[in-house]
């Protein structure tokens, strides 16, 4: 694994807690960590590295670009079926599941050669012997639209496991986890949109044990999210902002969101039920139809 660095500062407050700010870089993005408690310094650098091995440990399993169990089944399945690890095997079972969820709006093929809509259907998943194996040459499978999610639910496990109650996560501004409470308060506010504007003027929200995801073009060049209805990139520079208890499927849906046709939009909300939602716009010129809130 590679050998990063994490960097940090602590703060202690006035009611004797301490406060400890970590920030490195891992799957490809940079990772900020925010615990308060009275738990001591070692002890909350002890956590610290617990996530940082654990998000290396995902990126050895499922990142496509580099060398892992991923991109071993990318190279050969077409081949011959391929043996797969238990929790890989269970994440492309739940990945294809969300696309039927999502009205075929999340497609973990989309970036497959010579894609087109049926393309996910054949990637088979054998249950019997733990296999993947494509029926197509050519197939690829790229989970970066839902392991920050997944991320976020493994490192919410080592912060229950650990007894830290008062954290907030931030993978890359996209996918954020709030737990128990800031050092002033209830809950954490969070600031999304990078600038973009919101329909109801807001660029905060608060978060109780929740996540915060968002997906979308980040400028007008930047168009990385593919719709699986034409293989074409979502087009605008514009954002979907999600709050729902779990990151895999804030993940999932604020991607789904960001490409599902206006008629269907309320037949996916009421299949993931976040509890907030909201578009945004960096010029106010929302695309058709998406100029709304979903509270």
């Amino acid at each position: 694994m590679k050998n990063i660095t994490i960097r940090h500062l602590t703060k202690p407050m006035s009611n004797g807690s301490q406060l400890l700010y970590a920030w490195f870089t891992s799957m490809h993005t940079r990772v900020d960590i925010l615990f308060h408690g009275r738990d001591e310094k070692n002890m909350q650098l002890a956590i610290v590295n617990l996530i940082h091995d654990e998000l290396q440990r995902l990126e050895q399993l499922a990142n496509c670009y580099d060398n892992s169990e991923l991109s071993r089944i990318n190279k050969e399945a077409a081949r011959h079926p391929l043996t797969v690890s238990s929790e890989l095997f269970e994440i492309l079972s739940f990945c294809l599941s969300a696309h039927k969820r999502t009205l075929g709006c999340f497609d973990i093929a989309i970036h497959s050669d010579n894609y087109d809509k049926e393309t996910i259907y054949a990637i088979s998943l054998s249950a019997v012997d733990r296999t993947v194996s494509f029926n197509l040459p050519g197939v690829q499978i790229d989970l970066s639209g839902y392991l920050k999610g997944y991320a976020i639910e493994r490192i919410r496990s080592i912060l229950n496991d650990c007894g830290q109650g008062n954290a907030l996560i931030n993978l890359g501004n996209s996918s954020v986890l709030a737990l128990g409470n800031h050092p002033y308060g209830e809950g954490w506010k969070v600031g999304f949109g990078g600038g973009m504007s919101s329909d109801c003027g807001e660029d905060e929200v608060w978060l109780f044990n929740e996540c915060l995801t968002t997906s979308g073009n980040d400028s007008e060049e930047r168009r990385h999210i593919i719709d699986p209805r034409n293989g074409k990139p979502v087009e605008g520079h514009w954002q979907v902002a999600v709050v729902t208890d779990s990151g895999m499927e804030g993940e999932i849906l604020s991607t789904a969101l960001f490409v599902v046709m206006i008629n269907e939009r309320e037949e996916l909300l009421k299949r993931f039920s976040p509890r907030w939602i909201q578009y945004l716009s960096a010029d106010k010129l929302y695309p058709l139809g998406r100029k709304d809130t979903y509270v």
